[in-house]
């Protein structure tokens, strides 16, 4: 029995732990750098996790509070609610909701909190009169593990893009992660071996880009289990081997009008774009440095980004190819009208990054920000004379030249707001300081032996 103060959606959720046997749930988070957490509650407490709340010391989360800051509380979005695909034993199974993290001492959303920061951009398009829809393409490596369970680079096939068994070795782990995601709720669109060998991509249904954001952080965690339960290790690391292509996670956006419309098309346009679509299109373009501090977040994003292997660097658009930054899609109905913004990686946290290229894309809107032209040829295949002749700017090369464009872009930095900004500008910087002063090994390889 209840009293009275849930929501029908909560209520179901209390039905549906009853009858699915549940003895525990999970109340998931993500921190700043985008890693998921969680506190495991036992399944009765669900009702008092919706009524008042779970408490957590936010001190010990990176990025989150200091230790005279440290009490906040978990509200769990019973939209979210999924029984995970893996269960204890064959009498019980275990559930996952994701949260909003809430600042106890002011019992407002806690502005630390990525989801919030998604949140704050969707408000800023709703008051424009636009809903948000994003479709990630997240890839990952799957690599063997030796005797002690620790992951190894090495792949476990010969397979490529499109490729078959026997070279596609995989096929069955993901099969298996594909009826894992479909029990939590997912539409997956397609799966298949990538360019690479050991590289894969799971492609699931566009939706909503709240819903979008927290299926990533989903997914990212029942492709690690699944493959585990294969004895492989899944990373999403952007590039975990050289001189091959490394995992992106291209990112489609569109946004919708109040009545359903979608904004992004115009069939009277040489590109089925509006002027709202070029407009935010120019937006992203505008402030393309700054998304990708946010976007490629860690020192290896930028091993992937490098002219050659597939990944973006030249800040332009196309309708025809993928050596752009941003591409336009083929849309088979007016519906499916969108962008796509092919530099992100998936080691993003998705609320941020998602959150930053709403604010880029809206700012241009907002400005009536004027689109170039797109660019048809293959920008790999041009010389700097060439590149400069079209206006063409390259993205940042490392992790230190994002933070610094992301800092002094005031729009995009602002957008994460006065407590992630600052805390992230300063993990980011010390990890790049930490990367500067280590000793690789091939650096050893190449001097030690030769001064």
């Amino acid at each position: 029995m209840t009293d009275g103060n849930l929501t029908s959606t909560e209520e179901s959720v209390l039905e549906k732990i009853e009858s699915e046997d549940v003895d525990f749930l999970r109340l998931q988070f993500t921190d700043i750098l985008g890693t998921v957490k969680n506190v495991s509650v036992p399944a009765r407490q669900a009702e008092k996790a919706f009524t008042e709340g779970i408490y957590f010391d936010g001190s010990s989360i990176e990025g989150f509070v200091r230790i005279q800051e440290s009490d906040m509380r978990l509200k769990p979005d019973p939209e979210t609610f999924a029984i995970l695909p893996w269960r204890n034993d064959e009498d019980s199974a275990a559930a996952r909701m994701i949260c909003d993290v809430y600042d106890t001492s002011t019992g407002e959303p806690f502005e630390g909190d990525p989801r919030y920061v998604l949140k704050n951009a969707l408000e800023r398009a709703k008051e424009m009169g636009y809903t948000v829809n994003a479709a990630p393409e997240p890839e990952f490596f799957l690599f063997e593990e030796d005797e002690e369970g620790r992951a190894t680079t090495k792949t476990n096939d010969a397979g490529g893009y499109f490729d078959l068994a026997p070279k596609d070795l995989a096929s069955d782990v993901r099969r298996d992660i594909i009826y894992g995601l479909e029990s939590m709720g997912f539409e997956v669109e397609a799966s298949h071996h990538e360019v690479a060998e050991g590289q894969h991509e799971i492609n699931f249904e566009y939706d909503d880009a709240l819903t979008t954001a927290d299926n990533v952080g989903t997914f990212r965690t029942v492709v690690r289990a699944i493959a585990a339960q294969h004895d492989y290790h899944a990373t999403f690391m952007p590039k975990p081997i050289p001189k091959i292509n490394g995992s992106g996670m291209h990112t489609h956006l569109s946004l919708f009008t109040e009545d359903g419309e979608n904004a992004f098309h115009d069939s009277d346009d040489e590109f089925d774009l509006s002027d709202t679509a070029h407009s935010f299109l120019a937006g992203i373009l505008e402030h393309a440095p700054a998304i990708t501090a946010v976007a490629n977040p860690t020192v290896n994003s930028y091993k992937r980004l490098v002219p050659g292997y597939e990944a973006p660097v030249y800040v332009a658009w196309s309708d025809r190819n993928r050596s752009a930054l941003i591409r336009k899609p083929a849309a088979r109905v007016p519906a499916a009208s969108r962008v796509e913004l092919r530099s992100p990686d998936p080691s993003c946290n998705p609320y941020l990054a998602i959150a930053v290229m709403i604010h880029a894309g809206l700012n241009g809107i907002e400005n009536d920000l004027e689109c170039p032209d797109p660019v048809r040829e293959n920008i790999y295949e041009f010389d700097e004379h060439k590149r400069e002749e079209y206006g063409i700017d390259t993205l940042p090369s490392n992790l230190g030249e994002a933070v610094d464009a992301l800092e002094e872009d005031e729009a995009i930095y602002s957008a994460l707001g006065e407590h992630v900004g600052p805390k992230f500008v300063e993990a980011k910087r010390q990890e790049f300081e930490e990367y500067l002063i280590d000793v690789s090994q091939w650096e050893l390889d190449r001097y030690l032996e030769t001064f």
